[in-house]
């Protein structure tokens, strides 16, 4: 099971090599809701979100064997994108699935990062299908976008500069997709965390109620939440540090969205904004909570959606 050492580790191998993003306060949020509230902005990441932390402590522990053969990765476009970014500075061949239906923009982004993309796949669920048979026949290794423990590693950095840059915050507000950021955070924290996902994508929901991954359809606005299942590894870690879990409908996430573009000022994705979406749904309980941080995830939306999610009211 990863554990704080892993991402104290981790935090040596990444580092100079990812942003310390800006941990920000909200008066607006702290009068909503009675505490405290800062916004961790890994929108501000390189790439667009939180995904290099992960990626790149994994190419680190690559052997140069491994990396010769070239990597492969599956994801609905942030992992994608922090995929291609790595390896071109590793010098290393990337192929990365996704699948119908993803957003074009970060298709495009990833294809600009230098990694091949791969679109034979419907949807997420045959997506990992079609992964199985190409790490199959191109022995390529494969970088996990969120149950690989050296990627979860990698995440739970983030927990660590909120130890000094919001010290007095006693919860830690996580989007949860496959669940490697809010598992890597739970690891290296010593707060509460709490879990938020859309009510149409909860892969990270069940899989904690089974104890095991459970295969689930996912629907929803917030792409970037789109795992057909949480990890093994995601799961044993949040059980063991007794994560909390709860769910934000989709026009919940839409007035999270909008309140970050409009009161907070930033551009985040569907995705980064279920976590504001929960505090303003009064989701995330904060009885006796010194202050709360909500991780704004990532930034990479298609202009179109934006709009069209400002436009509604």
């Amino acid at each position: 099971m990863v554990t704080r050492e892993d991402v104290l580790t981790a935090r040596n191998s990444i580092a100079g090599r990812v942003h310390r993003t800006p941990t920000l306060t909200s008066a607006s949020l702290e009068r909503e809701v009675g505490v405290p509230v800062y916004l961790k902005a890994e929108l501000f990441q390189r790439t667009g979100s939180f995904k290099p932390r992960g990626v790149l402590n994994k190419l680190a522990l690559l052997s140069a064997e491994e990396k010769a053969r070239g990597v492969i990765g599956i994801s609905a476009g942030n992992h994608a994108q922090a995929l291609a970014y790595g390896a071109a500075l590793e010098g290393v061949d990337a192929l990365i699935v996704m699948w119908h239906g993803v957003s074009e923009q970060k298709v495009e982004a990833t294809r600009a990062y230098g990694g091949t993309v791969d679109l034979e796949a419907s949807d997420p669920l045959t997506a990992f299908e079609r992964l199985g048979d190409l790490v199959a026949e191109t022995g390529r290794t494969l970088v996990h976008g969120f149950d690989d423990p050296a990627v979860i590693a990698g995440h739970g950095t983030i927990a660590l500069e909120l130890e000094e840059d919001a010290a007095d915050a006693s919860v830690i507000v996580v989007p949860a997709g496959g669940g490697g950021l809010v598992s890597g955070i739970a690891a290296a924290a010593e707060t509460r965390v709490v879990a938020v996902e859309p009510e149409g994508s909860r892969a990270l929901q069940e899989g904690l109620r089974a104890g095991r991954p459970v295969t689930v359809r996912p629907s929803s606005i917030a792409d970037g939440l789109s795992a057909p299942f949480a990890g093994e590894n995601c799961i044993a870690v949040c059980q063991a540090r007794g994560v909390e879990s709860v769910l934000v409908s989709e026009a919940e996430i839409e007035t999270g969205f909008r309140f970050l573009y409009g009161r907070a000022k930033l551009a985040c994705e569907p995705a980064g904004a279920v976590g504001v979406a929960a505090l303003l749904a009064g989701k995330v309980p904060l009885n006796g909570a010194k202050g709360v941080v909500v991780v704004v995830s990532g930034g990479n939306v298609a202009a179109e959606t934006a709009a069209a999610i400002l436009a509604r009211r």
